[in-house]
């Protein structure tokens, strides 16, 4: 699997960090405490400013000067465009508008120093940047857990944040639980309650400040009902062929396949989606965290037996694509809350949640 780390010449170093364990590749610098916010900066090599700097384009055709001299071309000012660079290495991100708002890289773990109050109980775990530097991402774990069963079986909180410096999307927070015995991410958002939250790059530092705080007040409401929901899934029973279907349901990846579930049409559905069914069927089967008292035969397990696949057995072209797919809205991530969405109407109706309307 290849990585699309920044690495940066000037230093000799990838642009990553992680607490005690090696990730990427076994690429970037492990430390074994975690660090401050100012601390994890400097591990991630993210220490580099962004400016923006003034665009101009070359001009065409002969100009006459004051003195009479003549002249070919000559650089135009471009007034509302910006080229976003950092300062280290002269490196360009992209181009902007004049209201576009740099946050810079410092900024960011400060929206995390916020959400918590000063910091204090906010544990950073991983945090670099991409490509040339243009998008970077911090992972930081909070307080407390969500706890399954009898309290073995134990989910961390964390938040992710995102952003980039090219002038292409926004800045992105949300709150994401882990499963600690799998590392699976239990992604999901409840009715009328996202895990995410975007911030334009136009806002100013108040904005960005009062979102910060709808950030933990958001995690703290979802962590509160992820682990009552978890916990009663986790007493709902769900046979075989039942989570053979709901697999189905939660995969299915447009009409013509849902046409062919809805028929019985098993000789219709395609290889690709097949093979995509057995393998999370496999893994939420056999996976040796599928046999904990909460997981073997349980809603709680037919969930974690999706997100487990996109985790653990699925195959991606890069790990910043898993990272998209799992984390950032992309395809694991939908079908996570698909899949949330049939083992809720399962816990409360039973079978009736599969029926092929």
């Amino acid at each position: 699997m290849a990585h699309n780390l920044n690495f940066n010449e000037r230093t000799g170093k990838y642009s990553f960090f992680s607490v005690q364990h090696k990730a990427w590749h076994n690429l970037g610098q492990v430390v074994e405490q975690y660090p401050t916010s100012a601390e994890a900066v400097k591990c991630a090599g993210l220490d580099f400013e962004v400016i923006k700097s003034p665009l101009y384009t070359h001009g065409t055709g002969v100009t006459i000067g004051n003195d009479g001299e003549i002249k070919e071309g000559g650089n135009i000012l471009l007034p509302e465009n910006f080229a976003t660079m950092r300062t280290d290495t002269n490196q360009v991100f992209g181009v902007v508008g004049k209201d576009y708002q740099i946050v810079q890289n410092a900024d960011a773990f400060a929206f995390f120093d916020a959400i918590v109050g000063g910091g204090e109980g906010i544990l950073y775990e991983t945090a670099g940047a991409l490509g040339n530097g243009e998008r970077i991402f911090i992972t930081a774990k909070l307080p407390d857990y969500i706890r399954v069963g009898n309290g073995d079986d134990v989910t961390e909180k964390y938040i992710f944040l995102t952003t980039s410096h090219d002038g292409t999307g926004s800045i992105t927070a949300a709150f994401t639980p882990i499963r600690i015995v799998c590392q699976n991410t239990l992604n999901a958002s409840l009715r009328n309650m996202s895990n995410v939250v975007r911030i334009r790059h136009t806002s100013g530092a108040k904005q960005r400040l009062e979102e910060a705080h709808k950030v933990m007040g958001l995690a703290n409401q979802l962590s509160t009902k992820l682990e009552e929901i978890f916990n009663q899934w986790a007493k709902v029973r769900i046979t075989d062929t039942e989570v053979k279907k709901l697999i189905q349901l939660a995969l299915c990846p447009n009409k013509e396949t849902f046409a062919a579930l809805k028929k019985g049409a098993e000789d219709e559905l395609s290889t690709v989606f097949k093979n995509t069914v057995n393998d999370a069927f496999a893994y939420a089967m056999i996976a040796d965290t599928q046999q904990m008292d909460t997981t073997k035969g349980t809603v709680f397990g037919a969930y974690n037996g999706i997100t487990g696949y996109y985790q653990n057995v699925r195959n991606y072209k890069d790990d910043e694509a898993k990272l998209q797919s799992i984390v950032m809205g992309g395809t694991a991530q939908l079908k996570a809350q698909s899949a949330f969405n049939l083992c809720n109407e399962f816990a409360m109706n039973g079978a009736d949640a599969f029926a092929l309307n």
